[in-house]
């Protein structure tokens, strides 16, 4: 099944959904809005889970405009893993930006770039590798969204932000055949080309983790 040539692609979408709508909870977060801090609140019980495994957030999570999308609003396959990535991003984000008062969503900012940065320069933490490959190597959805909400701890431990709306996007290829291993390549190639530079604004206050 194609989709015509002025549509987006799923995936194209599944990214773009995530990106609006965790940008607009993430603005009224730091505003300190007390509408978007309850919606985070709620979002954050159900980081590393499924969909299916968290029914109170229905209604919550603002996956309703992904079917919007023609394709995903009458393929059941495709929306059940557009949705599936949709959710997972954005409740992993809730969890990242607790108590955070900088953006944890942050577009450009691959997910072995943000592992690669909890390391010393020129140097790698094996514990933190160990739990990246975990990932790389989920053999299931439950156990992929499980290790995303350890290495996501991490990060919003540290202050390092992540892109969402890519890893939206990744998550929903990864169900696809195929699609894990080109996502690997991302997550793998990501990590070994980071490089620090001046503009990182990491912060180390361990009161956040």
């Amino acid at each position: 099944m194609t989709t015509a040539p002025d549509v987006q692609q799923p995936a194209d979408f599944v990214e773009d959904a995530a990106d609006r709508f965790i940008a607009e909870v993430q603005q009224g977060y730091l505003a300190d809005r007390s509408a978007a801090v309850g919606a985070l609140a709620q979002l954050r019980r159900g980081a590393g889970k499924l969909p299916q495994d968290v029914p109170d957030l229905w209604g919550v999570t603002g996956a309703e405009r992904l079917f919007e999308h023609p394709l995903l609003s009458r393929d059941d396959k495709q929306a059940t893993r557009a949705e599936a990535a949709y959710v997972l991003a954005v409740t992993l984000y809730a969890l990242h930006q607790q108590s955070q008062g900088r953006p944890m969503h942050k577009k450009g900012v691959d997910l072995g770039q943000a592992v690669r940065r909890l390391m010393p320069p020129n140097d790698i933490d094996e514990p933190i590798r160990r739990r990246f490959v975990r990932v790389g190597t989920a053999a299931t959805p439950q156990a992929l969204a499980y290790r995303l909400r350890e290495i996501v701890s991490l990060l919003r431990g540290h202050g390092v932000p992540l892109d969402y709306g890519r890893l939206a996007r990744q998550l929903y290829q990864a169900q696809t055949p195929d699609g894990m291993s080109k996502v690997r390549r991302d997550w793998g190639r990501s990590f070994h080309t980071y490089k620090a530079d001046a503009g990182d604004d990491t912060s180390t206050d361990k009161d956040t983790a």
